[in-house]
């Protein structure tokens, strides 16, 4: 047997097509990797001064990264969520004051409505819901 049958019966078509598979893969990555060197090497020129950067922005206290809208006490943190507390009346369910503060943008609802709850500003009631202690 020779030729094209013994290429058939001994599985030589799926090998070529294996084969040409692996070169063009192999191809196409070589090309995008060398259409990407410009961007490496600009890297490598620039390092100090990109460690430079990482540096400094390691080393800004934490004080300078908060938002503008994190509550610098608790007593600030007391007046933003008592005004959210007037607008949805009492007693109210914790989600709802929750979620009024995630819409409105307060920086951490979560553990500042955890503050007032240890501090004692909100109080639960007997029907599973909260009173806004003044």
């Amino acid at each position: 047997m020779s030729g094209f049958d013994s290429i058939s019966t001994n599985n030589g078509w799926e090998y070529a097509f294996l084969g040409i598979c692996i070169v063009f893969s192999g191809l196409v990555m070589l090309s995008l990797v060398i259409s990407q060197l410009h961007k490496l090497l600009s890297l490598w020129d620039n390092r100090e001064s990109l460690m430079k950067s990482f540096k400094a922005r390691r080393k800004q206290p934490a004080e300078a990264k908060a938002e503008d809208k994190e509550p610098r006490s608790l007593a600030e943190a007391r007046q933003q969520y008592s005004m959210l507390v007037e607008r949805i009346g009492e007693p109210f369910a914790l989600p709802k004051l929750l979620k009024m503060a995630e819409g409105s943008g307060l920086h951490r609802p979560h553990a500042t409505i955890n503050d007032l709850l240890q501090a004692g500003v909100l109080i639960p009631d007997e029907t599973g819901y909260y009173v806004w202690k003044s």
